[in-house]
This record gives C-alpha cells, sequence and structure tokens, in this order.
C-alpha cells in the first residue's frame, strides 16, 4: 500500500502529454526579469551630494537655510511662551476673573469677552517674539566674510567654508564652517610658522597659515523634513575632514558661542527648547569627533 507523501512539492508539476505514460516531469518557476518601469522608477530617484560648495549659487542657497532656521525660532519660542506652566496660569486667572465680573452671566457676552482675551495673550506671545524675522532679514553675504578687530573685513583672511546637502538640484542642509589660524599668543612653533605664512602668497603658504588652529561651526541646519536622517551627521563628519585637512590631523572643531541661532530675544524661562537642541547638537559633534578618530585609529 502507498503511503500519502510527506514533501511537497515546491515546483510546478507538468505531466505528460500522453495519457499512458506514468512518467511526469517538474519546471521549476524562473523569476520574473525586472520591467523598465522599475527601472525607470529608480532612475527618477534624485541623487544625494554632500561636500564643500564652491559655486556662489549654492553658496546663497545654503545661506538661505540658515536664515529660515532663524526665523523657524520664532515657532519655537512662541510655542514654549503659549504653553509655559506661568503664562498658562496667568491666562486662566484672567478667563476666572472676566468670568466673575459679569454679573449677567450671559454666555455669548463671556465667550465674546473671553475669546479677546485669548487673543491678547497670543499676540503679546508674537509680538515678543517677532524679532526673530528681521534678524532673519539680515543675514547677508558679508556674514560668512572674516572681519579684524576693528570689525572691519579682513583683506588677508578667506571666507568661511560652506558645506551643503543637496538632494538632487534641492539644497536640504548647511554647515557654516571658520578656519581659526593658531593664536600668536600661545607661543608655539605653529603660531609663529602660521604668522610667517600670512605674509606669503600661494596656496601652500595659505594652508600652512591655518596649521595648529581649529574649525569653528557658525550654522548647522537641514530642513524640517529631512531632520533626524542622518544628513545633519553627515555634513559634521564632512567639517570635521575638512578643518583636518587644512590645521592638522588632531585640529579640533566647535560650535561658535555666537552661532546663527545662539540669540535669544525672550526670556531665558522661555529658551529651555533652544538649550536642549545646543545639547543635543554638542552631543552630535563629540560623536562625529569620536567617530573621526576611530577611523583615524583603524587606518
Amino acid at each position: 500500500m502507498s503511503s500519502n507523501v510527506s514533501t511537497p512539492v515546491l515546483g510546478p508539476v507538468a505531466k505528460a502529454a500522453n495519457k499512458g505514460s506514468s512518467s511526469s516531469t517538474t519546471t521549476t518557476a524562473k523569476n520574473p526579469a525586472p520591467s523598465n518601469e522599475a527601472v525607470d522608477e529608480l532612475d527618477d530617484i534624485p541623487p544625494l551630494t554632500l561636500g564643500v560648495l564652491t559655486e556662489r549659487d549654492d553658496k546663497v542657497d545654503a545661506l538661505k537655510l540658515v536664515a529660515d532656521s532663524i526665523a523657524q525660532q520664532r515657532q519655537t519660542a512662541s510655542r514654549s511662551m503659549v504653553f509655559h506652566p506661568l503664562n498658562m496660569a496667568g491666562l486662566a486667572a484672567a478667563l476666572g476673573v472676566v468670568y466673575q465680573l459679569n454679573p449677567n452671566r450671559d454666555i455669548g457676552m463671556n465667550l465674546t469677552l473671553m475669546s479677546g482675551i485669548v487673543m491678547t495673550y497670543l499676540m503679546t506671545i508674537r509680538y515678543f517674539t517677532a524679532q526673530y524675522i528681521p534678524m532673519a532679514e539680515g543675514l547677508k553675504w558679508d556674514w560668512i566674510l572674516p572681519v579684524n578687530d576693528d570689525g572691519e573685513l579682513d583683506p588677508d583672511a578667506e571666507e568661511d567654508t560652506v558645506i551643503g546637502a543637496k538632494y538632487g538640484d534641492e539644497m536640504i542642509g548647511a554647515l557654516v564652517l571658520r578656519l581659526v589660524p593658531p593664536t600668536p599668543e600661545a607661543g608655539s612653533a605653529a603660531a609663529a610658522a602660521s604668522t610667517n605664512s600670512r605674509k606669503k602668497k600661494g596656496s601652500t603658504a595659505a594652508n600652512n597659515y591655518y596649521k595648529g588652529g581649529h574649525g569653528v561651526i557658525r550654522a548647522w541646519t537641514t530642513i524640517l523634513r529631512y531632520r533626524r536622517r542622518g544628513v545633519g551627521g553627515d555634513m559634521l563628519q564632512e567639517a570635521i575632514q575638512a578643518t583636518r585637512d587644512r590645521c592638522g590631523e588632531d585640529a579640533n572643531v566647535v560650535f561658535a558661542e555666537n552661532h546663527a541661532n545662539s540669540i535669544m530675544v525672550v526670556h531665558e524661562m522661555f529658551n529651555r527648547p533652544f538649550r536642549k537642541a545646543e545639547q543635543w547638537a554638542t552631543t552630535a559633534l563629540e560623536k562625529a569627533l569620536a567617530n573621526q578618530e576611530s577611523a583615524q585609529q583603524k587606518r
């Protein structure tokens, strides 16, 4: 007696055409070749490029992103003020006083008065956070040009390095890096060599001018929908590499104290979201520096 087959047949089974024959042939299904439509869809995906920007138009687009990040601080500050516990308590107290002082207890009158108080509350917050808009509009091209101690443009220094991330033709991230030469007060040989090379001309002398110095990040931002996706971290890695190519393998990179988003226009008790963002950025930079050092040790 024949028993049931315990092993299933994974491929399609085609029996012979002859009815009298008991033999069967098994054919294996082949993977279909990718269609032209699927290939075209992959070709339509724009490339993601990241590096030091050399064209003026690209630098202008990057500075526009920095200006947009300054303007977006108004929304963050407004949100912090609207939902701050102290402000919310004051608003609730004002609404309660209006309700108690209304002798007629008229619902329509109460709603009108309370709506007016809420509108006044929001307009006051809008007034105190409005300074971010002129700050964003004041960011011009000369912001990336170094100045001397007198506040005038330094003709001997080069403009800041602008690193950008582009998704196709769209600029989605920007980082502004300033290379700082070693200070003469340090009394080091690198500082002396840097001072002497400043008087010379040529690319070699320009590179020696920053030997022993460090990099300062003056702006770092990405478009909202591309944040927390690794684009900012890649720009930090590029900034570290650009700094160490010019200043030396051990050159450090830090955030500037007066970076583009450092000015706070509201009271300090409302700046908690900004301080938290600064701490997160510092942690991200420390992680990028650690990754760069580990990569150098592997080499």
